[in-house]
Parts: C-alpha cells; structure tokens; sequence
C-alpha cells in the first residue's frame, strides 16, 4: 500500500521547524531556556515527528502539554526531556504523573493533597498563579498573600515544589491598556517570587512568557519561554508582525478529481446557494470540512491552482468542494491545489483562512483532522 492516499494531505517542513527554533532562541536571553508548547497534537502537525525533531534536532528539553495522555505520549519519544502538564489530572492518577517522571500544574493546595494522597512517589508540580487571565491557579490580591499560600504548599508532604507560572490575556496587543494589564501580570508573579525568596524560598523555575510574551516582550527574569503557535510559523495574533524568518511549516493540499464546464444557471452543491452566472470551468477538490476544512468557507475561500487563486463556488461538503477554474485553462484531474501554503508568487496561511470565518490560526491547524495524512519534509 502506498504511504498515504493522495486525496489530502498535510506537509510539514521539518526544516522550518528548526529555522523557526533557532530564531526563537535568539528572542531569548541565556537564562531563559524554551519550553515548547506541544498540545493538540502539535497544534496539529502530529506530535511524533515533530517532538522527535525539537528533542533530538534542536535540543529542547522543556515541552509543555495539555493532559497527561499527551505528556506520556511525549515522554515515549523524550525519556530525558522535563514536561509540564498545563492543565487538569484527576488526582486518581497521580501515581502515573510520578511513574512517568512528569511535572504537572497545581492551581490550589487541595488539589496539591489530593495528589499526593492518591501517589505513593513524590508529585513534581510547578504552581500557577492566576495574575488576570481568569482561568485556573491561585488568586489573590497582594504577591504576600500569594507566597504565603505556597510557602504552605511546599510542606505538603510528598509535593515537590519546583516552580510558579502565570499566562498572559493580552501579551499579543499593543493597545496601552493591554499593555498595562500585561505589566501588572508580570510584576504580579515577580513580586511573589521575590516575597517567597524574603522566605528563604528560591525556587528553580518562575515563567510567564508565552509566544506572544516571547515576541514583543521578553523578560529575562522568564526561566522557561512557552513557546507555542510562534514554533509552528504563526502569529498570536494577526494584527502584529512576528519576527522576520518565523514561518509556517504546514502546507495543505488536494487534488482535483473533475473539472466540469456548465453554463449559466447551473446549481452548484447543497442548498443551491451558488447558481453560475455565465459558462464556467468548476473544478471539484477532495478534502471537505471532515477534513477540517471549514464549511464556513463555503463561496468565500480561495484556493491556489497552478499559482492562481480560484473562488470556492457553493458549499463546502463533507470530503470535496467546487471551486471556479475559468481562468485557469490548464487546470485538470489530478492536479495538485494547494489550500494553506504557497504556489508560485500566491500564499494562502491558515491566518487568512482564520480571518475568513471569524476565528484565529490556532483554531485552524489544530482543526484539520486526523485522517488528514502528515507528511514530513525535512
């Protein structure tokens, strides 16, 4: 059998990958090491290859994840590496965290107990802080009152207290207002970690960069960069540059199964949202929103054939769409579209499908589906 079915498919750029760890790096002083965010699957790139390279290729040692599936998943390809779970592990499977030698986020000292009553090993933890964005972790007005609370952590019997963290809600403005909320989170963990040490507590790690953080405002005082959609070539948010040479490593792509000329009046996929308007070439594509290719898209979307974009005419369905190939003569069966990516001097990225349907690239990589074949490039 062939390696993947030629219908859709994703390419990444494992080569990029790297180009775009190596830039990130720079953004860091030599204190902050990068921490990388690998949830959902690598943001949709597939976590295998793509934590294989960063550990083995670009000497990342930090991952970040979102459960504890993903961090044994992580950890299968990583023995070495240190990995945190950003979010919620039912306390009945501590033991596991403690097994696979994995860091997991507190956000309350009963939770901190419950874990460590349901292991019988030392729980690694780093403790986040809720300084604004509203979500999990501590929550306290002053930075006293706050390192009070973990000095009493770090006597839970069997928790290892290695770290606090924080997360940022609008790193990725540069409205003053944001920005001012910014630095009140900033100074908010800051000045708990240095109340903890006037405890004689000093501890190992403190963080609170994010990708957006990493980009426009990088902290020395940061230990660890969790760097997320920035590795994967894409901007926290569109409205700002990111740094020259980070680019997207995923490409998207299809092939054209018919091409079909009809003439005026001709209805076009479900609901007979598109009727043509004069003779025209409809070309039909084989990837649909199973794919995770927003319906949303439907008589919105371009595509790229043979370095022209062409209009997506009707609905898109389940496993195919019709585009509008008039202008591209040439276009015919088997001939590869490209969806997210580049053909010639035309690029399409996931940030232009985002703005389309009202949505962010985050949501967009992460939402193309798992029978949607990765195919690495190095």
């Amino acid at each position: 059998m062939k390696p993947y079915l030629k219908r859709a498919w994703a390419e990444v750029s494992l080569s990029q990958l790297k180009k775009n760890i190596g830039i990130i790096k720079g953004l860091n002083s030599p204190s902050t090491q990068v921490m990388a965010v690998v949830k959902a699957d690598a943001y949709g790139h597939g976590y295998e290859r793509v934590v294989q390279c960063l550990s083995e290729e670009c000497g990342i040692k930090w991952f970040a994840v979102s459960n504890l599936d993903e961090a044994i998943a992580v950890r299968e390809y990583c023995p070495d590496a240190e990995i945190l779970i950003l979010g919620y592990t039912p306390p009945e499977y501590a033991h596991e965290i403690s097994q696979y030698n994995i860091i997991q986020g507190v956000v309350s000292a009963d939770y901190a107990e419950a874990l460590c009553k349901n292991s019988p090993d030392t729980v690694r933890c780093h403790i986040k802080i809720d300084t604004g964005m509203g979500r999990i972790g501590l929550r306290y007005s002053q930075p006293s009152e706050c390192a009070a609370e973990i000095a009493s952590m770090i006597n839970i019997e069997k928790l290892s207290v290695e770290g606090i963290y924080t997360h940022f809600a609008v790193a990725d403005s540069d409205s003053p207002d944001n920005i001012a909320y910014t630095d009140k989170q900033e100074k908010f963990i800051t000045d708990t970690y240095d109340e903890l040490v006037k405890l004689g507590i000093k501890l190992p790690h403190m963080h609170f960069m994010n990708s957006a953080a990493t980009c426009y405002r990088n902290n020395q005082r940061s230990t660890l960069s969790r760097a997320g959609i920035i590795i994967y070539g894409l901007h926290p948010d569109i409205s700002l540059p990111i740094p020259e040479g980070l680019e997207p490593i995923m490409e998207l792509k299809a092939v054209i199964s018919q091409v079909k000329t009809v003439p005026a009046g001709t209805c076009i996929s479900y609901g007979r949202t598109f009727v043509s308007d004069r003779e025209m070439r409809i070309a039909t594509v084989t990837i649909g929103y199973a794919d995770g290719y927003s319906r949303l898209l439907s008589s919105k979307g371009e595509i790229l054939v043979h370095g022209k974009r062409c209009r997506i005419v009707g609905r898109v369905c389940m496993d195919q769409l019709m585009i509008d190939v008039s202008d591209v003569p040439e276009a015919c069966s088997g001939d590869i579209v490209t969806l997210i990516g580049k053909d010639g001097n035309e690029r399409i990225t996931a940030d232009d499908l985002a703005s389309v349907y009202g949505t962010i690239g985050y949501e967009v990589v992460c939402g193309i589906s798992k029978r949607v074949p990765r195919i690495y490039i190095d």
